[in-house]
């Protein structure tokens, strides 16, 4: 068992490395407001950053408390574009089909799948208090019957292998080997079925990983891949890549933005915006088909 510093035991996966429990706690005692005010909005958590243009009039408001909330609606709605992004790639899906949420967070992927969709989708998490968190979200909303929140280790969820005819990871391949998670998408898929990820990667073309993307790595307790890595674990592992697009520059008004959210600022945001503009750290969607 491991406790927050709440006091709250939460438990482990079976077989977690030290390395996860690290993770595990980090996402257990996790309260950052750039996470949870932007999804006491409309109950949709986001755990990664946004795309497209930023309404930068929220910036104009003179009343601090209503430019915060104006601030706050805006971040949120560009997370969400991120989110449905990702959802639009994810193929033709039916209402049978089941889909896979891989490193899901408190699940905001999960339930706009479902509503795009209207599918059947597994979230997994290292985190125990997320995976609660985001169950008693989808209890709410009265989508518990679809959608469902696991305590697993995405390298080895332990759910059927064929059985999903989706699956993504949207800013979590950082935190795990990528032959062994294209392993179990591979494994996770039928065939022809789509696999997406959006992701922070380091630009090889410009040697070792930057210093920008190592501030970023500490910060985060992560380990950001070359750029080049993506596409030889994904041969590797029957995932042909359909569908490549840089997302860099639509990324960096959000971030922008943010730097400039007084009351959401983490102290990282001057850093991404240094790393993409000095183009040695991409964002980048992947859509592949497993073969």
């Amino acid at each position: 068992m491991a406790t927050s510093h709440t006091g709250t035991a939460y438990a482990k996966v079976p077989n977690q490395s030290t390395y996860q429990s690290r993770v595990a706690d980090y996402w257990n005692t996790e309260e950052n407001p750039v996470n949870l005010e932007l999804g006491k909005i409309d109950d949709l958590y986001h755990h990664h950053y946004g795309v497209g243009a930023a309404d930068l009039s929220v910036l104009d408001e003179p009343d601090d408390d209503k430019r915060a909330e104006r601030i706050t609606r805006e971040l949120h709605r560009l997370e969400h574009a991120q989110a449905e992004l990702l959802a639009s790639h994810l193929g033709e899906l039916s209402p049978d089909d089941r889909v896979f949420d891989a490193g899901c967070g408190r699940g905001g992927g999960s339930v706009v799948a479902h509503q795009r969709y209207g599918c059947h989708a597994d979230g997994v998490t290292l985190s125990a208090k997320q995976a609660d968190f985001a169950n008693e979200q989808a209890r709410t909303r009265g989508i518990d019957g679809k959608v469902r929140y696991h305590h697993r280790n995405m390298l080895d969820t332990g759910f059927a292998s064929g059985a999903y005819a989706a699956s993504w990871n949207n800013e979590s391949t950082m935190y795990v080997e990528l032959d062994l998670l294209f392993a179990e998408h591979a494994r996770l898929l039928r065939r022809g079925g789509r696999y997406v990820v959006i992701t922070g990667c380091y630009n090889d073309t410009y040697g070792q990983a930057s210093r920008e993307v190592s501030l970023i790595n500490a910060h985060y307790i992560c380990d950001i891949h070359p750029r080049s890595e993506y596409f030889r674990a994904m041969a590797r592992n029957r995932l042909v890549p359909v569908h490549v697009q840089d997302l860099t520059a639509e990324t960096i008004p959000y971030w922008e933005l943010r730097r400039q959210a007084g009351h959401l600022v983490t102290g990282i945001e001057e850093t991404f915006l240094d790393a993409y503009r000095n183009g040695s750290f991409q964002y980048l969607l992947i859509a592949a088909d497993r073969v």
